[in-house]
């Protein structure tokens, strides 16, 4: 893999969706439908999965490409692939709350090592350089000139004084309840991959994960926050997330910097 040019195509690539999905967001109406697992889709999901799926398969066309919008085309089961979330926090787009992002991702021997985050509601814009390090950079953004960026890492936690993520549209009792075994400063909530980057950035220590989630929602936050010093592991057994499992879906995971005593089941 080029990855010179792969960083460069994915950021190009999720700054020209999120662009797209402003257009539909700041309309005053826009179409909104049921899935068959009951989870919401719009125009936006499926303008964005267009031109992602387009320029991908343009630049990358040896590459086996997984997106949400096209699972159910997706059978094989792959250790090295590019895999999107063109709209990942549905939820947050429809109400307007902002914390949706573009999610790309390259899985290489079931790890996402390369990856995009871009939130274009909150102008951020998170992503692995060339060397798979960690950059934030700094609006307004011009597709084909990268702009100022700040290599970005994980704080060193106090864990007598965590600071937690955790999301807005899915939190639930067990997921309170394993977050009580933690000694917490404060929470955040942020909707989508949002919560891998503020990890990534530091300005939060960890985002534990006891719900259903689908790799095309984890793998860039996943690559964003590797490549800043941290790690995403199995809530069951504290071992590496994986990818390219048969159905894409994910088991309870931690997203964390390495200085957290991680609790166990």
């Amino acid at each position: 893999m080029d990855f010179e040019k792969l960083s460069r195509v994915m950021r190009e690539t999720a700054l020209l969706a999120g662009e797209k999905i402003m257009e539909f967001y700041d309309a005053d109406d826009f179409d909104v439908r049921s899935k068959n697992d009951d989870s919401p889709v719009t125009v936006a999901d499926e303008a964005a999965d267009a031109i992602i799926s387009a320029a991908l398969r343009t630049a990358f066309p040896d590459v086996p490409l997984v997106t949400e919008e096209q699972a159910a085309t997706h059978t094989q089961n792959v250790g090295t692939f590019l895999i999107v979330d063109p709209l990942d926090g549905t939820k947050e787009f429809i109400q307007r709350k902002g914390d949706f992002t573009v999610n790309i991702a390259y899985v290489k021997d079931g790890l996402p090592i390369r990856g995009v985050v871009y939130a274009p509601a909150k102008s951020r814009l998170f992503y692995t350089d060339s060397k798979g390090k960690s950059v934030e950079e700094i609006g307004p953004f011009v597709n084909d000139i990268i702009g100022n960026t700040t290599t970005i890492a994980v704080s060193h936690a106090d864990n007598s004084a965590l600071m937690v993520v955790a999301s807005k549209s899915h939190r639930d009792q067990a997921t309170d309840d394993y977050i009580s075994r933690y000694a917490v400063k404060d929470m955040k909530s942020a909707g989508s991959s949002l919560k891998f980057c503020l990890i990534a950035t530091g300005e939060a220590d960890i985002y534990p994960r006891l719900g259903r989630t689908m790799e095309w929602d984890t793998a860039a936050g996943h690559a964003v926050l590797t490549g800043a010093g941290g790690k995403v592991v199995r809530y069951e057994d504290h071992k590496p997330l994986s990818y390219g499992k048969p159905t894409f879906a994910n088991p309870f995971f931690i997203a964390t910097e390495p200085s957290v005593v991680l609790q166990k089941p």
